[in-house]
């Protein structure tokens, strides 16, 4: 009799080590991944006087976010990025400066701040690529060797 008390004294001493070891996560050690040189965030534009202003609501127009960004220097052109159906927002913009410095400022006052109830992101725009050679000639580039 006293050896079966004894066996179940130690079994009844390992189950709780067997139960915490599946229901805890300090024996495992999780390393999330680290971001490789491969999957590099998406590059940053040299500081210009444009901005390109993400986040924006639908019913953002083209003069609420001139005058969002007026606060922080002379805006010389703003512009909501809008549906040829609907006439909504798309959700970003551009907004030129006429400084680069007023630009910078406007980046600080605004980035991560809310306009017409939604958090906007401002940073400055990529500049334009080059157009193609086929869009230089006058043709479509939807189109078959100009016919």
């Amino acid at each position: 009799m006293a050896m079966k008390v004894a066996a179940m004294a130690a079994m009844a001493a390992t189950k709780p080590r067997v139960f915490n070891r599946l229901c805890t996560t300090s024996s495992f050690n999780f390393m999330p991944p680290q971001p490789s040189s491969q999957q590099s965030a998406r590059p940053s534009a040299d500081p210009n006087p444009n901005l390109f202003v993400s986040g924006l609501s639908k019913r953002t127009t083209t003069e609420g976010l001139r005058e969002a960004f007026s606060k922080f220097g002379e805006v010389v052109h703003a512009k909501v990025v809008t549906d040829r159906v609907s006439g909504f927002s798309k959700g970003f913009g551009f907004v030129r400066y006429a400084t680069t410095e007023e630009a910078k400022s406007g980046i600080e006052g605004m980035h991560g701040q809310f306009l017409d109830g939604w958090v906007i992101f401002a940073e400055y725009a990529n500049p334009r690529s080059p157009p193609s050679n086929q869009q230089q000639n006058g043709s479509s580039p939807f189109s078959r060797n100009g016919y």
